[in-house]
């Protein structure tokens, strides 16, 4: 305890703050980069005239009120007050639009990830550019403003990621990491910014020449993993820390994805490794020994946080569904005056799972909580469905969920690994679906048809993987790249619990798959004919 006191004492520990879809977390680091303290506020985005947004007010309340349970945490364990760290990172969900003037106000209401509501100008562009553009992107946004013609287009005079905003708030600098880059506007791997052709066939589109802005004029300068981005201005030390003992002047990060906090957690920067985080969302990325040879809407071209090409699958459910049924029998539960603690039920339910029929028994679920680009659905409705015939019992029940939360991200894998040929060597799973040991893991495992692996550390997740680069940047060797500063000094060679696939289970799975894929035609049009 006492190296941990000093080491926050003189101010060498090191910060990590990621703004997930639920929650924002903080986590404290040592010089061995494990963490110290935490602290976590938890927040919900709301839908608001059609937009999923997070008003700023939260982002405030959130990440001052995360970083007080942090602080406090570190005081109660340590009997010591922050004043100094070595180093902040700061990270979030990426893509989505937050556009502001020249006053810095904000435009429009904060539009996340989640929202569906750029079909228009992702197709477009991905002719255009003749790269796949998702949805989500922040140039989608941009461009399907545009097209919207909305008044508030004029004004842009500079716009952003979450990550990107808060960064900018707390340092001055308008500056982003390449891996949070590339969820905003396509990246050249060469040069490790923006690509320029595509930035001027962007710029030549006679929609966007109407406008008094260029396009590179109002995007984040694109930084690398250890460059320097800024330091802790006074109001930004304030603005973190309501109580005033956090000094202004220290080092931050570039701001970085959760996409690429997930690679750095999990060591999975080098090529060939790949990651899947599986929360909210889920998506899966892999770092690439070549090109692919085609351009698929399912498939995102992103980077690692050092600019290295990554081929992703986003989609945009995962457990919501899943943790909704669950808190099901949590209330059947508590009818009957049971107390059972959350994490029991999900234990006793997952494993449960294990026991199911491999293929579910006929059984299928839908967890779309929101549209699913995947599968080229634009609005959610959250279903579940069998045949009279179908094998019903609460085993084969909780397995279809399970599936369904992987399930668009398995159509999406299969044409990366099937039709593309890509080659992994391990996937690391991390986020919420693995907590209960091993069953998520081999689900994961069987939908991948690859050998899955769950590492202690990535229990902390994005938060701690930001900590780790702000880290890199402070601690780094002259020319020592990510991948070798993640394997030597911060895993150690550390693998994971390896779990590999089960022939049984990745051929369930592909009936699974099967049965879904042709419900899809059948639940498009229920979802349609919903009075909801």
């Amino acid at each position: 305890m006492s190296d941990v006191k000093s080491v926050i004492e003189s101010g060498r520990a090191v910060l990590g703050i990621e703004f997930g879809s639920t929650r924002i977390k903080a986590v404290l680091i040592g010089e061995d980069h494990a963490p110290i303290a935490t602290g976590a506020h938890d927040w919900e985005n709301m839908l608001v005239d059609g937009i999923w947004t997070y008003s700023l007010d939260m982002i405030w309340e959130g990440i001052s009120d995360c970083y007080s349970k942090m602080a406090q945490d570190a005081k109660e364990k340590y009997g010591v007050t922050i004043k100094k760290l070595a180093a902040i990172g700061i990270s979030g969900m990426m893509h989505g639009y937050l556009p502001f003037d020249k006053e810095d106000n904000l435009l429009v209401p904060f539009r996340t990830w989640r929202n569906t509501i750029t079909g228009e100008a992702a197709a477009e562009l991905t002719e255009v550019l003749g790269f796949n553009i998702p949805q989500r992107w922040s140039i989608a946004h941009l461009y399907q403003a545009i097209l919207n013609k909305e008044e508030h287009v004029s004004k842009i005079s500079y716009f952003t990621t979450l990550a990107g905003y808060i960064h900018w708030q707390l340092t001055g600098e308008k500056v982003m990491g390449v891996g949070e880059a590339s969820g905003m506007f396509p990246i050249d791997s060469k040069t490790r910014d923006y690509d320029a052709a595509m930035l001027d066939k962007f710029a030549a589109l006679d929609k966007v020449k109407e406008y008094p802005w260029n396009i590179r004029d109002i995007l984040p300068k694109v930084l690398v993993a250890g460059e320097k981005a800024g330091t802790l201005t006074e109001e930004g030390a304030k603005r973190l820390d309501v109580s005033g003992n956090l000094e202004s002047g220290i080092l931050l990060a570039p701001p970085e994805g959760d996409a690429g906090t997930g690679m750095v957690a999990t060591n999975s920067v080098a090529v060939r490794t790949g990651n899947v985080s599986a929360g909210t969302s889920v998506f899966a990325m892999v770092v690439l020994e070549k090109a692919l040879k085609a351009v698929h809407e399912e498939l995102d071209m992103v980077t690692t946080p050092s600019g290295d090409a990554v081929a992703m699958v986003h989609c945009n459910n995962c457990t919501s569904d899943l943790n909704a049924w669950v808190g099901l029998f949590k209330e059947f539960s508590q009818l009957f005056g049971m107390d059972i603690d959350m994490n029991d039920i999900y234990g006793k339910l997952y494993n449960n799972a294990l026991t199911a029929d491999k293929d579910c028994g006929g059984l299928v679920a839908f967890n779309l909580f929101s549209g699913e680009p995947v599968i080229g659905l634009n609005e959610g409705r959250p279903m579940f469905a069998r045949k009279p015939d179908a094998r019903m019992n609460l085993a084969n029940f909780m397995r279809t969920h399970l599936y369904a939360s992987l399930a668009t991200l398995k159509i999406g894998c299969d044409i990366l690994f099937k039709e593309e040929k890509v080659k992994v060597d391990t996937l690391y799973g991390h986020g919420g679906l693995f907590k209960t040991k091993g069953v998520g893991q081999s689900i994961l495992a069987a939908a991948m048809d690859a050998p899955v692996a769950v590492m202690e550390t990535a229990g902390e997740g994005g938060p701690w993987g930001m900590a780790v680069l702000a880290a890199y940047m402070v601690n780094k060797a002259e020319g020592e790249p990510l991948e070798k500063y993640l394997s030597d000094r911060v895993f150690n060679g550390e693998k994971g619990i390896v779990m590999q696939p089960d022939p049984d289970d990745v051929k369930g799975f592909d009936e699974y798959i099967n049965t879904y894929k042709a419900a899809i035609e059948a639940e498009s049009a229920m979802v349609r004919a919903l009075p909801l």
